[in-house]
């Protein structure tokens, strides 16, 4: 997914593009992956869904409270074979926060600007569901439910452990964004990629599917 929000390449991620709508006082509102495909493409697959105080003596080691800011370098979800690297997302030019490269289909990206996974607030995670040859990293990221966890593994050699707590899908011209991006008084992480049903008029998925999770 390109920079400009009017156009992309041949090959360029089907899940669209991260759109920053402002950071207010209590949350960070973004607007994830709006579609800017190929008119001739048609996606490959897409999933829909329905769906502690202190610190530890080892700052490495979580205890239930929060981490040190570290940056991620893998997260691993075995429930849906998850193993991926993680890009940092930065936001462009144009004010939209640039998504993973599309050529790697095994990737995460994590917003750098905002809260690392593990550390206390809302950290933001985000993949493609597809891309213009097949299906991406969180093509099943719809089968999480409550109770499943999925772990970070950080730069400072820890390992943040994370439970989902909900999922649910959200149309992005009615995006919850301060549900979505509200500082957490906990370490909170967020997974998001597209949903619903792809729209070849706007070349763009309909919903947004966001796992909602919290530091174990």
């Amino acid at each position: 997914m390109a920079a400009d929000p009017s156009s992309a390449p041949a090959g360029s991620a089907r899940g669209g593009r991260l759109t920053l709508w402002g950071v207010a006082a209590v949350f960070l509102a973004v607007s994830l992956f709006g579609g800017h495909h190929q008119p001739d493409d048609e996606p490959q697959t897409h999933r829909a869904s329905g769906a502690g105080a202190g610190t530890s003596a080892d700052p490495r080691e979580p205890a239930g409270g929060a981490l040190p800011r570290s940056a991620p370098i893998r997260l691993r979800i075995p429930e849906i074979a998850v193993d991926a690297p993680f890009t940092t997302l930065t936001i462009g030019a144009s004010g939209q926060l640039e998504p993973p490269p599309a050529g790697d289909t095994n990737l995460v990206g994590w917003y750098a600007d905002g809260v690392s996974p593990g550390e206390k607030g809302t950290a933001i995670i985000a993949g493609h569901v597809d891309t213009v040859t097949s299906a991406a990293v969180f093509a099943n990221l719809d089968r999480l439910e409550p109770g499943d966890r999925f772990s970070v593994e950080r730069s400072d050699g820890s390992t943040a452990e994370f439970v989902v707590d909900d999922a649910d899908t959200f149309a992005k011209d009615d995006f919850p964004s301060e549900r979505v991006y509200e500082d957490a008084s906990r370490p909170e992480v967020r997974l998001i990629t597209c949903a619903g049903d792809y729209d070849r008029t706007v070349r763009d998925y309909t919903d947004n599917l966001v796992v909602f999770a919290h530091l174990v």
